[in-house]
């Protein structure tokens, strides 16, 4: 029985075959193909360089071939073979095939990488497989490109499959040492199966990449078949076209076997069955398929009753049967869900859903609830996360005061203190005597840790605000007790400070409003304390006179006031009889400075004078008894002749 393409005009499929395609034995090159799956892969003789081969492979609509898998590895290694063995014996060499891929310019060396840095023309960079010849030369300054190696003259190099060599990528004229050609790869979106024959005859397949080949295992989607019966060259032809009869379903529109013959029945090629063949009594015969199977609309072709004897589901994804057993369905586990194709499935992200109360993570087939920072999962008859106490004992970041809130914390600082740190955690004392222009005291103050002092001048109390200064009782009546240059040895660079306190508030006159409810003790009185650098305004008093500091500041506890205050009365005469014999000191001091200024100046005066009268009197005392005499100048021998008395010189009358 024979049949021709139904549904499509014989005229197209002839102009196509004519203008587009060219036929075998007209002078085209035939090409070495494979196709297997949804790819075909052609391998090609030709001295180009990478870009050259890529050029030729791209204007058919395909790419220099890629090897991601051991499976790919031989379909190319197989289109090789076949080149090889349409040639004539090739001397004993070694022979280079560009693949796709390569590495640009500039992209260095990646050891950690399978592909050590380079990726594949049609894009990506992953593989599964990779088959490196030797170490991959680190070089980041030219491109660099890929081969497949072959031994051309081994008969056994198809059981080996070719090593991967890198290299220059060549350029046009020079394409690189042992260059004899490039293999391309061409996706499809189905293929046919090739075309069955129940009698002599031959069918020549011209694809959609301007291959022709006779020997096809699968014919890809968009193909001719030019098919001839007959033993002789006279014999009619038909042609067919491998198109999509339904989704992912392809085939030639053909019914039955193609160039049966009553002479040779089941006898030819099983009649072109898949199957099984049953002759008639006429010379006759048809298809069928074995228990299990049914026979395909082709009347060839059989195909299992359970649609998923062919593994259609990939992946995780697990084939059910339709009613009848005409279809199927992917599942796919919980967790996933199916993809795009409804062939394979992907993870369900089931954190879409909010199924948390607090935070969730997605993973592989399912999801985790974890808490959020500051919380814990809680026990047993708890909520499922529980606030993290961070202020519980042992555990709190805070230096001084921490408070814990809801799935936080926060740390603050006593009077006198202010957060800092990177955290906030840490509290660092605040200088109240550091803003000289607004003090908080009327003369001397003192930073402590929290707090401050107040202090005044020698000579001056502190008020019971313990702030102000007031001029204390003075008398220049001789010291009691010690001595006073031991009193003021053992004294000197100490200070009697009152109790700590906290910073007062002042009215806008600057009085304070903090009104002391008790006295506080004093430092010892031989206590050493270092004072800052003080702003100490002048106190009204006495003018030029500086006495040593005195401090007083109210106690916090009221229940030693009465106690307090007597201590303050004695340290109160005790200071102002310090100040009395220091007043002293310093003023015999004075007098006794002014005393020895006045001797020394009148000693010089002393010396001046006698020695200014020794050099006159030198100045008056003659040098010789020559000194006293004057001389008269001489005259000339002449003159001392001459008459003085002559009334005409010259002349003696």
């Amino acid at each position: 029985m024979m049949a021709t393409c139904a549904g499509l005009p014989l005229l197209l499929l002839l102009l196509r075959l004519l203008l587009g395609q060219p036929r075998a034995g007209a002078g085209a090159h035939r090409v070495a193909a494979v196709c297997a799956g949804r790819a075909c892969y052609t391998a090609h003789w030709g001295k180009l360089s990478a870009a050259e081969a890529q050029l030729h492979c791209s204007r058919n609509g395909g790419n220099l071939a890629t090897v991601r898998s051991e499976e790919e590895a031989w379909h190319t290694q197989r289109a090789l073979t076949q080149l090889l063995e349409s040639e004539a014996p090739l001397a004993a060499r070694m022979g280079k095939f560009w693949i796709g891929l390569q590495r640009e310019k500039a992209k260095c060396l990646d050891p950690s990488l399978p592909l050590k840095g380079f990726s594949w023309v049609g894009g990506g960079e992953d593989t599964l497989y990779t088959n490196w010849n030797k170490e991959v030369r680190s070089s980041c300054i030219s491109r660099r490109c890929v081969s497949l190696l072959l031994y051309l003259s081994q008969p056994s190099h198809a059981s080996h499959l070719p090593k991967w060599s890198e290299g220059p990528c060549g350029s046009p004229g020079s394409p690189g040492s042992n260059i004899e050609g490039f293999v391309c790869k061409f996706s499809f979106k189905g293929m046919c199966q090739p075309l069955a024959l129940g009698g002599p005859g031959r069918v020549n397949y011209t694809t959609p990449f301007n291959a022709t080949s006779s020997s096809l295992e699968a014919v890809p989607f968009g193909s001719a078949a030019t098919v001839v019966c007959g033993a002789g060259e006279g014999g009619q032809e038909d042609y067919f076209m491998c198109r999509e009869k339904a989704p992912d379903v392809f085939d030639w529109g053909s019914s039955g076997p193609l160039c049966v013959s009553p002479q040779y029945g089941c006898s030819f090629n099983n009649g072109g069955c898949q199957q099984d063949c049953f002759e008639g009594g006429d010379g006759s015969f048809r298809c069928g398929c074995r228990p299990g199977f049914r026979l395909l609309d082709d009347l060839v072709t059989c195909a299992s009753r359970d649609p998923c004897s062919s593994s259609p589901c990939q992946g995780t994804a697990t084939c059910v049967p339709a009613p009848h057993g005409k279809n199927y369905t992917c599942r796919c586990p919980q967790g996933y869900q199916l993809d795009s194709s409804q062939q394979d499935c992907v993870d369900m992200d089931e954190c879409q859903d909010s199924p948390c109360p607090q935070a969730c993570v997605n993973a592989p087939g399912g999801f985790r609830c974890e808490c959020w920072v500051g919380y814990e999962p809680g026990g047993p008859g708890e909520e499922p996360c529980r606030d993290v106490d961070e202020c519980a004992p042992g555990r709190s970041p805070c230096t001084q005061e921490c408070t814990n809130t809801d799935g936080s914390f926060y740390c603050s600082c006593e009077k006198g203190y202010v957060l800092a740190g990177a955290e906030g955690t840490e509290c660092q004392d605040v200088d109240e005597c550091a803003d000289t222009d607004n003090g908080l005291c009327d003369s001397l103050c003192l930073n402590t840790q929290g707090s401050f002092r107040c202090g005044c001048l020698p000579g001056w109390e502190l008020g019971p605000d313990g702030v102000s200064c007031t001029l204390g009782p003075t008398s220049l009546a001789p010291p009691s007790g010690p001595s006073l240059g031991e009193d003021a040895g053992v004294r000197e660079g100490k200070l009697v400070h009152s109790a700590t306190m906290s910073r007062p508030t002042r009215d806008p006159e600057g009085t304070s409003k903090e009104t002391p409810t008790a006295k506080g003790t004093s430092l010892p009185r031989n206590s050493p304390v270092t004072l800052a650098t003080p702003h100490v305004p002048a106190p009204s008093g006495p003018p030029g006179v500086w006495m040593e500091p005195s401090t007083h500041h109210p106690l916090a506890t009221p229940g030693r006031a009465e106690s307090t205050d007597e201590d303050f009365t004695a340290k109160q005469s005790d200071e102002g009889t310090d100040g009395q014999k220091l007043l002293l000191f310093y003023i015999l001091g004075t007098v006794v400075a002014i005393l020895l200024l006045l001797a020394l100046a009148l000693g010089l005066l002393v010396y001046r004078k006698r020695r200014a009268k020794r050099e006159e009197e030198k100045e008056k005392k003659p040098q010789n008894a020559a000194d006293s005499y004057s001389w008269a100048p001489e005259r000339a021998e002449s003159r001392a002749l001459e008459n003085q008395y002559s009334p005409t010189p010259g002349t003696d009358c």
